[in-house]
């Protein structure tokens, strides 16, 4: 008997680390890789090579050939003892979801229905199959208290990618409900990680640094300092993600630290393990961030400002750390120090 995954948007961030653990874990390991014409599969350098690992072309707006897949790597495997199926593919940048919001909501909740309603054609018992589901803490978006949020706080998602993940959110409580498919959501807080990408805000700073450090940039734009976060390691992350499709019943769970930050201290603190201390100067879109000797590192750039902003986000993991047993590793020290130290080697 052999435990068989498939894994949308294997090349991400999150899917390269997933695969790694379950390769290790002795699963056969499948996924989908957008076409394109620079090579995007670096972040699968490590197990490029592994016998167990295949990944195929294809798009999440192709629900054509998302069956044909799905359906080739069922007849491979005839002792098939458990087929989990890991939705990771998306377009995940906040920001450029309110400038291709079409394409957004057609990849992420579309394409999470396409994924769901392959479900039904495949040759296999129901309690074989398993879903998961990457959802977002984007989805709370702008609530009026600043607290813990968890998996009874209501969502009230204000980017295009928050309400195209909140879609698929539904759909996949709906699939639960409706069809008695083993399907879960996770409701994952901001996890970063070296692999994280360039245009992100936490590896946008730490290469920014890196940069200025040895003399290939003078400083940093960014948009708002101010937006607090919950951070955590991808590596713990994508665990808490085959945890769930492990337990007894299929459900929904946040994942977060539980500890927040804001961006204004994330940056201050990539500096000050770079050995550059800062200080914060002016308000507004005249704050800007000078080192020792007053050089400008941080200018503000109001063109990365979001049309609608999501000020505060912190998890109430409970319930992960007492069903799943699931608790994060990383702290946010440790996550920046190896992001860091990653760079500096590339």
């Amino acid at each position: 008997m052999v435990r068989t995954a498939f894994i949308t948007g294997i090349n991400g961030q999150d899917g390269s680390y997933l695969a790694e653990l379950l390769l290790d874990k002795g699963y056969y390991v499948y996924g989908i890789v957008r076409r394109s014409s620079n090579i995007n599969t670096h972040r699968l350098n490590n197990i490029y090579n592994n016998p167990n690992l295949k990944f195929y072309y294809g798009d999440m707006t192709d629900a054509s050939c998302l069956q044909k897949y799905l359906l080739e790597i069922v007849n491979k495997h005839s002792d098939i003892e458990q087929f989990e199926i890991y939705n990771l593919a998306g377009q995940s940048h906040v920001k450029v979801s309110f400038d291709i919001p079409e394409y957004t909501c057609q990849v992420n909740a579309i394409g999470t229905l396409n994924l769901l309603e392959c479900l039904k054609y495949l040759p296999l018992e129901k309690e074989v199959i398993r879903f998961y589901q990457a959802g977002t803490s984007e989805m709370y978006g702008h609530l009026n208290e600043r607290v813990a949020l968890n998996e009874k706080t209501p969502f009230n998602p204000v980017s295009p990618y928050a309400i195209s993940k909140h879609t698929a959110f539904q759909f996949v409580k709906m699939y639960r409900e409706a069809y008695d498919y083993f399907a879960c959501n996770g409701i994952l807080f901001n996890h970063e990680s070296s692999r994280r990408g360039e245009t992100f805000v936490t590896r946008k700073v730490v290469i920014g640094v890196n940069n200025i450090i040895n003399k290939k940039q003078d400083f940093i734009e960014l948009g708002n300092i101010n937006s607090i976060r919950d951070w955590g390691h991808a590596k713990d992350y994508v665990y808490g993600m085959w945890l769930m499709l492990q337990a007894k019943c299929p459900d929904d769970y946040v994942l977060g630290s539980g500890e927040t930050y804001s961006v204004k201290e994330f940056v201050e603190l990539v500096f000050k393990i770079n050995g550059m201390p800062i200080t914060w100067k002016g308000d507004g879109e005249k704050t800007v961030a000078l080192d020792n000797e007053g050089n400008v590192r941080v200018r503000i750039n109001p063109k990365y400002y979001r049309p609608l902003e999501v000020p505060f986000l912190k998890a109430d993991y409970t319930k992960a750390s007492t069903i799943l047993k699931w608790e994060p590793k990383y702290s946010l020290l440790k996550l920046v120090e190896e992001m860091i130290e990653e760079e500096k080697l590339r």
